[in-house]
């Protein structure tokens, strides 16, 4: 792919934020303070208690049915490559005291894209306050958040020399925001150190809060993603927190915001879906104005989380790769081992090129 210098969409100029004082930075980056929404427009459930520290929510459960013996098939199958590439992320990402989705998830192109000299940041802290049946976060209690994490993020950012980035983020149900505001002072903080960097944000879904939503769009990233990540039937096992609508209804107000920002989403295969069910959920994804699709192979992390139904060949994702086509999306990562991150700024471009900024 050759170079391209990525900007902020021109309609929604970057609010600058003023400085936090007392903090070791260049004189010329200052630091966003994340301000928080006012009482009331969101309203936070309530918190963990300290020592909640399962991953899933019924662990028990998903024991019953016993990690197989037998090897995973061989296109699943990753050989770690540790390059000088590999070892200058993991350095940066360890000097500026920061967590990746690549490690806390146990991603399985955590090698491909550290040796590229790519890395997905999360942001929010370590612990979830979430227990998703298939994601390997820790849920617990969450500190407090960082008011020094987005100059952080940014930093790293500008020390690998990226030219995009991908931002997520734990939820954040303990806050009246769920983070967004977090979120926001990342993405501003990135733009104003790396203006010729692109910026991709996986946001949570917020409680469906709409001021929460509006902040993170005003802050100007290149793609927001939010993934579905199974189909309607599956949801309540898959992810409890969450609703297959409320995941619509997120990015359909983001489309209807902000056109000028492509949506973007993924789906688990593997789950226990059918085939119908994943046509009508690539039927109601384009219906809510998404136009990047990632479809990937479920990966169990351990024997707590949900097994796995089944494992699709590769034959069946460049099968619903070409489907999603055919329904018009713009770009498609399908893929076994294909991630919500993966390719990231690959299919950006293409969501660009089908709708560049006037």
């Amino acid at each position: 792919m050759s170079p391209r210098r990525w900007a902020s969409p021109p309609a929604h100029p970057v609010d600058r934020a003023e400085p936090l004082t007392g903090v070791l930075r260049t004189p010329s980056h200052p630091v966003d303070r994340p301000e928080r929404l006012p009482e009331g427009l969101c309203t936070p459930s309530v918190p963990l208690t300290a020592d909640a520290d399962r991953r899933v929510a019924r662990p028990a459960q998903n024991r019953e049915t016993p990690v197989a013996r037998a090897a995973r098939p061989p296109w699943l199958r990753v050989r770690i490559r540790t390059t000088p590439a590999f070892l200058r992320v993991k350095q940066v990402v360890e000097t500026q005291r920061l967590n990746t989705v690549c490690r806390s998830a146990n991603c399985p192109n955590l090698a491909e894209c550290w040796a590229a000299g790519t890395a997905t940041f999360m942001i929010g802290g370590a612990h979830c306050t979430r227990r998703c049946g298939f994601c390997d976060v820790s849920t617990a209690r969450p500190d407090a958040l960082d008011p020094f994490e987005p100059a952080r993020v940014a930093r790293a950012v500008a020390q690998l020399g990226l030219r995009f980035a991908v931002v997520t983020c734990v939820a954040r149900d303990d806050v009246p925001d769920g983070g967004a505001a977090q979120m926001a002072a990342t993405v501003r903080a990135i733009r104003r150190r790396c203006p010729d960097t692109g910026i991709e944000v996986l946001i949570a879904d917020y409680k469906g809060c709409a001021a929460a939503l509006r902040s993170v769009l005003d802050s100007n990233p290149n793609v927001l993603n939010h993934n579905l990540e199974t189909v309607r039937r599956l949801q309540r096992r898959v992810r409890p927190a969450a609703s297959y609508e409320r995941s619509l209804a997120v990015l359909r107000r983001a489309a209807q915001q902000r056109p000028d920002i492509p949506t973007k989403s993924g789906l688990m295969l593997g789950l226990g879906e059918r085939d119908g069910e994943i046509e009508t959920a690539l039927h109601d994804l384009r219906a809510a104005g998404v136009t990047l699709l990632t479809m990937g192979q479920y990966l169990r992390p351990s024997p707590d989380h949900l097994p796995v139904a089944r494992w699709l060949r590769p034959e069946a994702f460049a099968h619903w790769g070409r489907r999603a086509r055919e329904l018009g999306f713009a770009d498609v990562a399908a893929g076994p081992l294909v991630r919500s991150s993966y390719h990231a700024e690959q299919l950006a471009v293409a969501a660009s090129l089908e709708n560049p900024h006037p």
